[in-house]
């Protein structure tokens, strides 16, 4: 079955947990003792209903706060596809996690309270959401049960975000009216709205087109890892083992190895205990080549005519997320794909408000949770693209030497 990932995101109190344990009950995702646990849990606290945030926020403090604090992810399918989702933080202090839990989204569902509208939290989640390149974005119209089902409320909300939308890069919005905790257009199409004639979330969820989104033109394949096999049976067996970031790769196709600079063409491609005739992403394969080559971890096989330029001067945004500010002439262990190395920041450009686009020039630092404009210079020349061109080969972490806290994550905008 195909896979989505989808983040949760919005504003304190939004209703992010509760939404994502309506789907889990709904969909016959939870254990009846969970359920039980839930239910005694919201009676011992005098709720006449069944707190359904209490299936997803597991952190002690978090439920005595009512808030998600950690990204939370949580696992369900249906008949049609596979969910991962990932339940993201409101608060601005968490912006960084907030970060983590969406940068491998293929989808970001954006929560908005129907009697508040627009929050500065929600224009600043969109805008996130928009810099990390996240391919669809769905804004749920929560609490509806609140404001009578009132369509005019719902219509106000549309028309402010799609103007705002039009400041972003966002190439798939769709809108849906809900209430997570009644269940109205959450799983089925709710008798309460009938004004409304757009799918329930879930079915959005299950039909939205994701196939497309993956890089199937620019072939890109950090090695993790050389597979040489210490068996009689394979004792000439050598492959280079990684997760396609781009492209298709199929047997007797002529390929380039960076940085080392040689072509050779691939011999076979290997899935586990079977040979493939191709592989794509988000495929973990092993690929042996026809001729024997020094490549090792961190190298890259891409397509001779088309591969990405070696460069160690990198142009790049940045979310902080280290308790010291990021400032100039500051060294910094980066990883990126497979490959690793050093790396010394030349200047930070400007930082960017997220709840105004406004960029600031006059700071020439970067404080825990802020996102900028930096500009780095690696030790090692880095395989990449621009983060809007390849989600994979466009981004990197920055690591703390000292502790080996990762501190800093990128999204490269240009490299020279």
């Amino acid at each position: 079955m195909d896979l989505l990932r989808f983040a949760t995101a919005g504003s304190v109190d939004d209703g992010k947990s509760t939404l994502i344990g309506r789907l889990l009950l709904d969909s016959k995702a939870i254990f009846e003792d969970q359920l039980e646990a839930v239910e005694q849990t919201s009676m011992a606290r005098g709720y006449d209903y069944t707190d359904l945030a209490l299936l997803t926020d597991g952190l002690r403090s978090e439920r005595e706060q009512g808030i998600t604090i950690d990204v939370a992810y949580r696992y369900f399918a249906t008949p049609r596809r596979k969910f991962i989702i990932a339940d993201t933080p409101g608060h601005v202090q968490y912006t960084r996690n907030m970060v983590t839990g969406a940068s491998t989204a293929n989808l970001g569902l954006v929560l908005v309270d129907a009697r508040q509208g627009l929050t500065e939290h929600s224009r600043r989640h969109a805008v996130i959401l928009s810099l990390l390149r996240v391919p669809h974005l769905v804004l749920a119209v929560n609490k509806m049960d609140l404001v009578g089902y009132d369509e005019a409320v719902y219509e106000q909300i549309q028309a402010d975000f799609q103007s705002f939308a039009t400041k972003l890069t966002i190439p798939d919005l769709t809108v849906i009216p809900i209430s997570a905790l009644k269940g109205d257009n959450v799983v089925t199409r709710s008798t309460n709205m009938p004004w409304y004639e757009g799918p329930s979330l879930l079915h959005h969820l299950e039909h939205v087109h994701v196939a497309s989104d993956r890089d199937l033109v620019d072939t890109r394949f950090p090695v993790q890892y050389v597979v040489r096999p210490k068996s009689d049976d394979f004792h000439d067996y050598r492959g280079y083992a990684g997760r396609v970031a781009g492209g298709v790769l199929k047997p007797g196709d002529e390929v380039l190895v960076l940085p080392s600079g040689f072509t050779t063409t691939i011999e076979a491609i290997d899935n586990f205990d079977q040979e493939v005739a191709e592989a794509f992403p988000p495929m973990s394969v092993t690929v042996r080549l026809a001729d024997d080559l020094d490549v090792s971890r961190g190298d890259m096989i891409c397509r001779p005519h088309n591969a990405p330029k070696p460069s160690q001067d990198i142009d790049a945004m940045v979310c902080w997320m280290g308790t010291a500010p990021l400032r100039p002439r500051q060294k910094l262990a980066i990883k990126h794909t497979t490959r690793a190395g050093r790396t010394m920041v030349k200047d930070v450009q400007y930082r960017l408000d997220v709840n105004t686009l406004h960029r600031d020039q006059e700071t020439k630092e970067l404080a825990l949770n802020e996102i900028g404009r930096v500009q780095l210079r690696t030790t090692v020349p880095l395989l990449c693209d621009p983060y809007s061109k390849n989600r994979t080969t466009g981004s990197f972490v920055l690591i703390d030497e000292a502790t080996g806290v990762t501190v800093g994550a990128g999204m490269i905008l240009s490299a020279d």
